[in-house]
This record gives structure tokens, sequence and C-alpha cells, in this order.
């Protein structure tokens, strides 16, 4: 069976260390078992680095940085589409422009053909109306769709 390509962003990899909302973070560490257990392909890209590099608190940011060797996500790169791709995004007002990252991480996912990009972020990535709106200018740009989804919604049930 073919593994599921999952895009993570920094988000994700925060609620690992989320001792302030414990479901959360448990859901998180499933998901971390799963991709432990090779079900999933994870990747993060540059911004995911970027974004953990601006962490003030050192051992946090130690911490955060060594989940990403630990379960060898793997980080893509850019280029000029994924920002032509973000862009677009914003400029049909799926993605707030202050909150251009959100779009950009969403377009590294499409670009690179990731099947999902997993966040914790409900603002703005993981709603009904971004899913709808970013895969009809998929469609319009010549793109597959990619599902926008949480943690909760990747792993598998206990039963």
């Amino acid at each position: 069976m073919k593994k599921i390509k999952i895009y993570l962003d920094t988000s994700v990899i925060n609620f690992l260390f989320a001792d302030d909302v414990h479901e959360k973070r448990d859901i998180t560490k499933r998901l971390f078992e799963e991709i432990a257990k090779s079900k999933y392909e994870p990747y993060i890209s540059e911004l995911v680095i970027a974004e953990i590099n601006k962490t003030k608190d050192e051992k946090k940011k130690d911490k955060l940085l060594k989940v990403i060797q630990k379960y060898q996500l793997k980080e893509l790169s850019s280029g000029e589409e994924v920002y032509y791709l973000a862009e677009k995004y914003i400029e049909a007002k799926i993605i707030p422009r202050e909150f251009e990252e959100d779009a950009v991480h969403i377009a590294y996912a499409i670009v690179n053909n990731l099947d999902a990009l997993v966040s914790w972020n409900m603002r703005h990535i993981v709603k009904l109306k971004t899913r709808w709106g970013v895969n009809s200018i998929n469609k319009i740009e010549g793109y597959k769709d990619i599902e926008l989804i949480s943690p909760e919604e990747v792993i598998e049930n206990e039963d």
C-alpha cells in the first residue's frame, strides 16, 4: 500500500510539548508514534525550520529541532512556484495577507504533490472555507486537490 505523504506545519511539532492542552498533545504524540511506525511519509519545509528557529526559549527550540531528526521529517525546498501559489490564495482572500506564512505552508504541500497538510491551525488552515478555496485555486492552476486536516483526522482509531 502506498504511504500517505503528509506535510506537518509548525503547529503540529509544537503541540508535542503543549502541556497546557493535554488532549491535543496526546493526539499529536499518537500521530508521531504512527509516523515512527512508517505509516506516513512526513514532510516539513524551510518555513517550518525558520519558524522553529524564531523560538526564543533555547531549550524548547532544541526540542523542536530534535523532533525533525528523530522522526526523519524530510525538508522540502522552496521555489518561485510555492510563493506564486501562496499569493494566489491571498489574492483570492482564502488566507489573509497578514497570515501569508499559512498560505506558504499550504503551497509547499501542493507544489510538492503531497496528499495532506496536517495542522492544528483551525483559524486559517483546517477549515472548510480554506479547503474549498484552496482546491478551487488548485484546479485553476493545474494542481490536484489536497486534504487540510488536523492530526486527529490522521491517526488511526485504537478500537
